[in-house]
């Protein structure tokens, strides 16, 4: 797994296993309130520094180094597979797309001329889980077999992003698959122990439902 971050990682998200007050005094409150409004800068802050121009090419670089060093199992499947969770989902997306070759390289596109050369898509098919900052144009570009596990009213994947890639997917006839789960939080996909038995059922079914396509593709 390609370190995406570059050594930079997210900052602490808040420990559900932490002990809480049952009645937490006013100024408890107080500080509990600043606390988790710092923790949500820091992690604005961390997210504006993870950009295509740096995700990129340390994505592309890993693919080069596993299609050298892992030759006859690419040779064999056919190509690179790739599976992104949350944060990851965006970039299987960017992977799986036909992009103009400095946007593909983490370059900015510097201008609109007619004639710029496009690369990719770089995996030969994907699969994601609740995407994360997933825009139209990310899903507008993809060329390669694709599976989607999304949620429902998911701010992070909003459905008219999901549900305009859908219409975008259809018409070009790219071979998709997207499910939509209900009643889960986003994130619910990665491997966590949950206590509820419908988000445990969920979990399960997400995992065979993007095991199953790579398998078949």
């Amino acid at each position: 797994m390609p370190d995406q971050f570059g050594g930079d990682p997210a900052p602490n998200s808040a420990n559900p296993n932490a002990p809480q007050e049952e009645n937490p005094t006013v100024i408890e409150q107080v500080k509990l309130r600043a606390a988790e409004t710092v923790q949500s800068f820091m992690l604005d802050m961390w997210l504006a520094r993870q950009t295509q121009e740096k995700v990129l090419p340390i994505l592309q670089k890993f693919i080069e180094g596993a299609k050298e060093e892992f030759a006859d199992a690419v040779a064999n499947g056919g190509g690179v597979y790739a599976v992104g969770y949350c944060f990851g989902g965006k970039y299987v997306l960017l992977l799986a797309s036909e992009l103009p070759d400095t946007v593909a390289h983490g370059q900015k596109l510097k201008d609109e001329e007619q004639g710029v050369v496009k690369s990719g898509p770089l995996i030969k098919a994907g699969a994601i889980a609740h995407g994360t900052l997933v825009t139209k144009q990310d899903l507008e570009g993809v060329k390669s077999p694709i599976s989607m596990v999304c949620i429902e009213n998911d701010q992070l994947f909003p459905d008219e992003v999901r549900e305009s890639g859908k219409v975008y997917l259809e018409e070009k006839h790219i071979e998709h698959e997207i499910k939509v789960y209900s009643g889960v939080p986003h994130g619910f996909a990665v491997a966590g122990e949950y206590q509820d038995q419908k988000i445990q059922a969920e979990q399960k079914a997400a995992f065979e439902q993007m095991v199953g396509w790579l398998k078949v593709h």
